[in-house]
């Protein structure tokens, strides 16, 4: 394939994924989620490593950085540190790329920037990421046994599965009404219904879910609240400096008017 030929998909295929994602409803990330719930962070920081680190690495961030959830080098170390990496190191996992392209015919990606990179015209990142590990459900023809509302044909297994349990993708018939007439317009609906429960309830997989999605959007951008905090002073600043301009301009100008 040429380069302009390549170059030509590419165009193409943006629009197409764009308008993909956009097509699919995304349930919102829960208001009580927030980037400063810093036990939130801790919690999502745990089922990061022990469930997704496996075979998604972080590898734009370092341990030591969680230091910012207000956990401490020591923590760190005891809690989240489960090989011999060192506290100061890059979150990478030992997985070869070419060795996860076998076994699930694509290698998992990185989760550095997936809550920003999934940001699209049907909602944020982290509403897609919220949608997507609730979206799991029972498919006996993927290679996994699963498939996936938000992202159909994922080559990823639901590595939750056991805490969510097993739903079933349904098709339900609805009646809407149309016109004054008394007439209705049948629709056919995909619903996902749990049959088999897990470990926790709904409403538990539900915030555990949130939390790891929480930590996902801090990996995305630690700096965020920062730069918000920052943002805040310089338009006080700007503001004060504003009326001290104006002072001096009815000073100078008191003359002339």
């Amino acid at each position: 394939m040429t380069l302009a030929r390549a170059l030509a998909w590419m165009l193409l295929a943006a629009p197409l994924a764009a308008a993909a994602s956009e097509s699919v409803k995304l349930d919102r990330l829960p208001a009580d989620i927030s980037p400063h719930d810093l036990v939130s962070l801790q919690r999502g920081a745990q089922v990061y490593i022990n469930y997704c680190m496996g075979c998604h690495s972080a590898a734009h961030m370092r341990y030591n950085r969680l230091q910012d959830l207000g956990l401490t080098l020591q923590q760190i170390r005891d809690n989240l540190i489960f090989t011999g990496a060192k506290v100061g190191e890059l979150m990478k996992i030992a997985m070869d790329p070419q060795q996860s392209k076998e076994w699930f015919g694509t290698p998992p990606p990185d989760l550095t920037l997936i809550a920003r990179s999934r940001s699209s015209g049907a909602g944020s990142g982290a509403d897609w990421l919220y949608s997507y590990l609730r979206g799991f459900y029972r498919d006996p023809s993927r290679p996994s046994g699963w498939n996936n509302t938000v992202y159909p044909n994922v080559a990823m297994p639901h590595v939750l599965w056991q805490l969510q349990g097993e739903q079933a993708l349904t098709t339900e018939v609805v009646a809407i009404p149309r016109g004054n007439q008394g007439e209705v317009e049948k629709h056919e609906v995909q619903k996902l219904v749990l049959e088999k429960p897990g470990t926790m309830s709904p409403a538990e997989y539900n915030r555990l879910v949130g939390d790891l999605v929480n930590f996902l959007g801090y990996v995305a951008e630690p700096s965020r609240q920062s730069r918000i905090d920052v943002g805040i002073y310089v338009l006080m600043f700007l503001a004060l400096l504003f009326v001290f301009a104006y002072l001096l301009k009815k000073e100078y100008w008191k003359d002339v008017h």
